[in-house]
């Protein structure tokens, strides 16, 4: 893969044996991610997993439309225990998991920060924030947990 940064492309695995996780919380190597936090995605739920992937793209998703102020971040993450792929994507947009995501119940360790990603162009980040908003709206936005 190339060294120069560019958009991110659908179902691109960033590195192989490397783990993404996208948001807009500042942390540092050694920190840990865990589930029994708010969602980053849905005001006042508690999540019950925390999620990861193995593609830049779904990691900048992750990174652009998190809950927050501040930038967002791509860290690269080591899974602690047992993961499953995400059936919020899997089994509902994605069969046979191509985004490469994931989720697990245990800790995910924070071992490094992915500098110099680009995210998606303005048009596509409000294409997607609007279609998110729809299924708020339309009361579909159920997420799997």
């Amino acid at each position: 893969m190339s060294s120069e940064a560019r958009e991110p492309v659908p179902f691109e695995v960033h590195e192989p044996g490397v783990y993404l996780h996208g948001t807009k919380a500042d942390l540092c190597v050694g920190d840990l991610l865990a589930a029994g936090r708010e969602s980053n995605f849905q005001a006042g739920r508690t999540m019950h997993y925390v999620y990861f992937t193995q593609t830049l793209d779904a990691a900048t998703w992750g990174a652009e439309l998190a809950a927050g102020e501040g930038r967002g971040r791509v860290y690269i993450v080591e899974p602690l225990g047992e993961f499953e792929d995400d059936p919020n994507v899997t089994d509902k947009r994605f069969p046979g998991n191509p985004t490469r995501s994931f989720r697990s119940r245990e800790p995910l360790r924070v071992v490094g920060e992915l500098d110099g990603w680009v995210g998606h162009p303005p048009e596509k980040l409000q294409a997607m924030r609007d279609g998110l908003e729809a299924l708020v709206r339309h009361n579909e936005a159920h997420i799997e947990d």
